[in-house]
């Protein structure tokens, strides 16, 4: 497959290199031009300029922080066939993206961006830390395989994000419609604990839309509290190398989890 990434971020490089490895080509853009962008293994990726992400593609993955999709330029998708994924990774968080009434008030994050794209979108990659989604892929059928989630209203590119997910050494876990989305947003008991596929269906129903921002901002808090060490380790993806993301823990505890 030719996949678009829109982002160059952790996540984003990630995405980019696990997909190469799978044998798909990669054109990968940020905001500050493709001469910003390496890779120590570049072997199927090529840095681009925007507008190429989204024309000739099968898939597109956007992946930048959330408050930067209302300035992706308004016709970027207008050359994209309807069929193809539009694949968004995001989380909204206020301090970082300032406040948004309309998902304060109870948008699922993905219907907000979903009419500020223009186009529907599936909700895939945004329940997972950096860390474990660079270090903890296994093969199928690997006995506590991470899940991640996926939301959509279009099955067939449900499918397609679905394979995507598999190759990057996760399952998938279908949570329903985009509408539903909000129960894998942060604040979730799904979201950044690296469940297996057989912890997420009680972490999902146990998911409450009337808690889940005040669960949210209480996070937030909590790693903050983690201090300045951790934030420039998980803010450059530099890991030590006996690094374990303290966050899946806290985050397991906070939703009433069993620790890993």
């Amino acid at each position: 497959m030719k996949i678009g990434i829109i982002g160059a971020g952790l996540i984003g490089k990630t995405l980019a290199q696990k997909l190469s490895d799978k044998g798909h080509q990669i054109l990968i853009a940020n905001s500050r031009g493709p001469h910003t962008i390496e890779f120590e293994n570049d072997k199927g990726i090529k840095a681009v300029e925007l507008v190429e992400t989204a024309k000739n593609v099968d898939a597109v993955i956007v992946t930048i922080p959330f408050g930067k999709v209302v300035d992706l330029p308004q016709d970027l998708f207008s050359e994209l066939d309807r069929n193809v994924p539009v694949i968004e990774t995001m989380n909204y968080f206020p301090a970082r993206d300032g406040i948004i009434e309309k998902i304060e008030n109870g948008k699922a994050h993905s219907v907000w961006v979903q009419e500020q794209l223009g186009r529907p979108v599936i909700k895939a990659f945004n329940n997972i830390v950096a860390h474990s989604f660079a270090k903890f892929g296994q093969l199928a059928g690997t006995p506590g395989r991470i899940a991640l989630t996926i939301a959509g209203d279009d099955e067939s590119q449900k499918n397609i994000a679905k394979k995507l997910i598999d190759e990057t050494g996760f399952d998938s876990y279908d949570t329903g419609s985009i509408a539903e989305s909000w129960r894998q947003q942060p604040g979730s008991p799904v979201y950044c604990t690296d469940l297996t596929t057989e912890e997420m269906k009680n972490a999902l129903a146990r998911a409450d839309k009337k808690t889940i921002i005040l669960t949210r901002d209480l996070e937030a808090e909590k790693v903050a509290e983690l201090g300045e060490e951790y934030m420039n380790i998980i803010v450059s993806g530099n890991y030590p190398g006996n690094f374990s993301d303290p966050v899946i823990n806290l985050f397991r505890s906070i939703n009433g989890l069993p620790l890993r």
